[in-house]
């Protein structure tokens, strides 16, 4: 099966001056189509700079990155950020919602520079808010709806352009335990469906949610496991 993500030899350094500080010191890793993988790491491991290489936000300092067969380790930033919006969908910790539109007008943002219609963009942005049990709340405005609820409108909005790959850093941070456990096994149904997650995260229960676990130290991988998953 093919590689949704291929890593080879991935570094990247920050300078401060003339000193080179290394962050990622030669990450090789192969993610493939429907897996389902935690990023896990303690402060200072490297999995937010991994996450942003992975997510086209960086690029390396060195090695080759293939996203869904595309070198793009080596693209200029327009070149990526057309890569991103075609084939990565984003979930924050934050959701990153605009407080003026109502959940439906939010999911339908990332369809606006695509070149579709208004009404098929509402068609759109619906169905994936019905994926997660979302279509009653359509029409309220992020301060009319908890903080799960926001984070559902944000996976849709990841969603609508159907990404190759689903990208979350810390989806569930600003959450309570049970809204939590709800958000995951909504990942755990999208991941089902047949889409592609990568999860960012610092709690073990969240990261077990996924297959397989890949845990950073001090900028390489320390360990690479497949994981029971689990449902609550």
């Amino acid at each position: 099966m093919q590689s949704i993500i291929h890593l080879d030899n991935i570094r990247k350094s920050y300078f401060m001056g003339k000193q080179e500080l290394p962050v990622l010191k030669g990450i090789s890793l192969d993610i493939r189509k429907n897996e389902y993988v935690a990023l896990m790491g303690p402060s200072g491991s490297g999995k937010s700079t991994l996450m942003n290489i992975v997510g086209c936000l960086d690029s390396p300092t060195s090695g080759d990155y293939f996203l869904n067969g595309h070198q793009v380790s080596k693209m200029e930033d327009n070149d990526l950020a057309e890569v991103r919006n075609r084939e990565i969908g984003f979930v924050f910790q934050q959701f990153n919602l605009l407080p003026r539109l109502t959940a439906v007008e939010n999911v339908a943002l990332p369809l606006i520079y695509s070149g579709i219609s208004k009404k098929q963009r509402i068609e759109m942005a619906m169905h994936v808010l019905a994926q997660v049990d979302l279509a009653d709340r359509s029409h309220h405005r992020p301060n009319e709806m908890s903080g799960g609820q926001c984070q559902r409108v944000a996976i849709a909005r990841a969603l609508v352009n159907n990404p190759s790959l689903v990208l979350a850093d810390e989806p569930t941070g600003n959450l309570d335990t049970k809204t939590s456990y709800e958000i995951m096994n909504i990942f755990n149904r999208i991941q089902e469906a047949g889409n592609t997650i990568v999860l960012v995260t610092h709690e073990e229960d969240i990261a077990h949610y996924a297959k397989r676990i890949v845990r950073l130290r001090d900028g390489v991988i320390e360990s690479d496991r497949k994981t029971e998953a689990v449902t609550v």
